[in-house]
């Protein structure tokens, strides 16, 4: 049994907070400058060359990419075989408190959806845990999660009988009418089957991926690659003002699902895509 001391946890959540803001992953830096040297559209071209500058800027600099820095989203990995004395919970929330001050990133979370009094260390921390069997390891991703990418996004009770090509339509029907609004080009999650919750969670994992990853299922990597298709031909484009690239990946991630239902879930990252991980 291995024992982890809690402020280490701390301290590398605090961390996690400051670089998913700051830096940029490699691999959706490397798909923006795809994005720039295909997109067809000069004023879209335009759009992609300054994210890209912006990025580049951050990076060098130590600053936030976004103003909206987010609300703290954790997914936790406890092995079996660690050993915690405390609350690992008040250890996550102590470092991202840290880690939104320290960092100077925004604070974004209120006390209640209808008293919106800022708490003003950005805490609650909104955290999923699993546990691994037979590790003494614990892996924390931070996923920071802006108003406007997770405000278009929705999970709808599909009947069995819709199958691929009404899941196909639902995606790009939203995409299309959600447009400028989460800062394209975005990254797609979509979660298939489960019930209600699970897949909501399953399309937020989703968005964990590398980018240049496929789905080891065959039927999920069909719908990725037609879905990703599909959306970069609706001309949304950068930002909402049209192009060709108005996605950079969709990740599909499924669940089994009760014989009645097709539970399907959008959730959408902007073009930052923001997460960083650690194994302690």
């Amino acid at each position: 049994m291995r024992e982890i001391n809690l402020e280490v946890i701390t301290k590398e959540v605090e961390r996690l907070c400051i670089e998913a803001n700051y830096y940029i992953g490699k691999d959706v830096l490397e798909k923006l400058k795809n994005a720039y040297e295909t997109e067809e559209s000069e004023v879209a071209k335009t759009i992609l060359g300054q994210i890209i500058e912006n990025d580049k800027i951050a990076f060098e600099e130590n600053l936030p990419i976004c103003q909206d820095t987010g609300l703290a989203v954790i997914f936790l990995e406890i092995g079996t075989e660690v050993k915690i004395n405390g609350d690992i919970y008040e250890a996550i929330n102590e470092g991202v408190r840290r880690g939104y001050e320290n960092g100077y990133l925004r604070k974004s979370a209120v006390r209640h959806p209808i008293d919106r009094i800022n708490t003003k260390d950005n805490t609650p921390a909104i955290i999923h845990t699993k546990l691994i069997p037979n590790s003494d390891k614990i892996k924390i991703i931070m996923a920071p999660k802006g108003g406007g990418s997770e405000n278009m996004s929705t999970v709808k009770m599909m009947k069995p009988a819709d199958g691929e090509e009404g899941i196909k339509k639902f995606v790009v029907d939203f995409v299309k009418n959600a447009g400028g609004n989460p800062c394209p080009p975005i990254v797609i999650g979509i979660g298939l089957g489960g019930t209600f919750e699970k897949a909501a969670l399953l399309a937020k994992e989703a968005l964990l991926r590398d980018l240049d990853d496929e789905s080891s299922n065959p039927i999920d990597a069909k719908l990725e690659k037609e879905i990703l298709e599909l959306v970069n031909k609706t001309g949304v484009g950068a930002m909402g003002i049209g192009g060709i690239n108005t996605a950079l990946a969709v990740k599909v991630n499924s669940f089994p699902c009760h014989i009645a239902s097709m539970p399907v879930a959008i959730n959408i990252n902007c073009h930052v895509a923001r997460h960083k991980s650690v194994i302690i």
